[in-house]
């Protein structure tokens, strides 16, 4: 006998993005996670991509999730403005709408009101703070974003941040959604992201882009004078700069392009110190991966940072400059003590706060009531 999904969520992608796009940056793995555990509860998931023809290959590796993509290799501007009506069966069909982040939720708003569905205005990281920081308060495109922002929260169904700090913010600038907004965090992969008996030939690594926001530059002038080994991972705009800077620091620095999401934890385990210097985060999925491996962690005392890390507990927070980084480095690498007490907090915390089983539980439930309340 065939079972009745418990119900039928649709997942609006980030405007632009395709599940190649994840693969290419290798988020795919740790993106679709959650959907996967929201499949084995009985839910049926539905995913709406800007991805081409190329997106519906990926259907054999996340069975039972349909894509819904831009097969007709419409130009992007048609095809934004002809979505609804293109994905009209599954939008017609499904009992609530998502989005993945805030850029591009105008378009499943659309969809909601046009098909008569709740929607949740997710976002992973608060797309207006991102784009300030970048541009400044005044630039013509952060008050664009702050009007998307305002519009898409003030009449989405509800609306789930990675951050109080996120929740904050939003119910300052538009009170109204205050009673509407759940802080669900970014979560692990708690089995596979887990501490392991292996050999610490790493002294530091970082994990993520390689951006102005990230700040590796300064990483690395806090590292150069030092006699520790460092490990960067991923690529981005400021890589070729750097290496050109740095090299590889004497045989001490190893540069390695992003990695698949599940290739991450052997290189963790591998480290004794995570570093995140970033000037901003929102909610970083890499330092909560870092911690769930057992690994002590180095941070800037940073919004999206220090929401993670309480300095002394779970981890380290420092300063901005490069002698406050160099100064936790020196602290954490020359004390096995400290390395050892932060770490298995930090794995505690992940394991309490992080965990992919505890955050499905959440959005579950936070989906379900929804649906009831919409349907009563």
């Amino acid at each position: 006998m065939k079972v009745s999904p418990v119900f039928h969520l649709v997942l609006f992608f980030t405007r632009g993005v395709s599940l190649q796009t994840w693969e290419r940056v290798g988020m795919l793995g740790r993106e679709v996670a959650l959907y996967r555990e929201l499949q084995r509860r009985g839910v049926k998931v539905s995913f709406i991509t800007f991805g081409d023809h190329r997106d519906l290959h990926y259907a054999d590796r996340i069975p039972g999730i349909d894509i819904y993509c831009n097969r007709w290799h419409l130009p992007s501007a048609l095809y934004e403005r002809w979505l609804s009506w293109l994905h009209r069966r599954v939008l017609r069909n499904c009992d609530i709408i998502k989005t993945n982040q805030t850029d591009g939720a105008d378009l499943a708003l659309g969809a909601a009101r046009k098909f008569g569905k709740p929607l949740v205005a997710r976002c992973g990281y608060m797309w207006s703070e991102f784009a300030i920081r970048q541009l400044g308060a005044d630039d013509a495109f952060v008050q664009h974003v702050l009007q998307a922002e305002a519009e898409v929260f003030a009449a989405a169904d509800h609306v789930v941040v990675t951050t109080p700090m996120m929740a904050a913010d939003i119910a300052e600038r538009i009170p109204e959604t205050a009673e509407k907004t759940t802080v669900i965090p970014n979560y692990v992969d708690i089995v596979a992201f887990a501490p392991g008996e292996v050999e610490k030939d790493i002294d530091l690594i970082f994990i993520g882009r390689i951006d102005p926001q990230k700040n590796v530059g300064l990483l690395l002038e806090s590292v150069q004078p030092l006699d520790c080994s460092l490990v960067i991972v991923g690529n981005g705009e400021l890589r070729a700069d750097l290496m050109a800077q740095y090299g590889d620091l004497n045989g001490r620095l190893q540069w390695i392009d992003k990695l698949p999401n599940d290739e991450v934890p052997a290189y963790l385990r591998r480290a004794r110190v995570f570093v995140l210097p970033s000037h901003y985060e929102g909610h970083p999925k890499t330092l909560v991966e870092a911690m769930a491996c057992g690994l002590p962690a180095i941070g800037t005392a940073v919004p999206g940072i220090q929401e993670v890390i309480t300095s002394g507990e779970n981890g380290w927070l420092c300063g901005m400059e490069a002698e406050d980084i160099r100064a936790a480095i020196q602290q954490l690498l020359g004390d096995a003590d400290l390395r050892a007490k932060l770490g298995a907090n930090a794995r505690a915390y992940a394991l309490e706060h992080y965990a992919l089983i505890k955050i499905a539980d959440r959005e579950l439930a936070l989906l379900q009531d929804l649906i009831s309340q919409v349907g009563a």
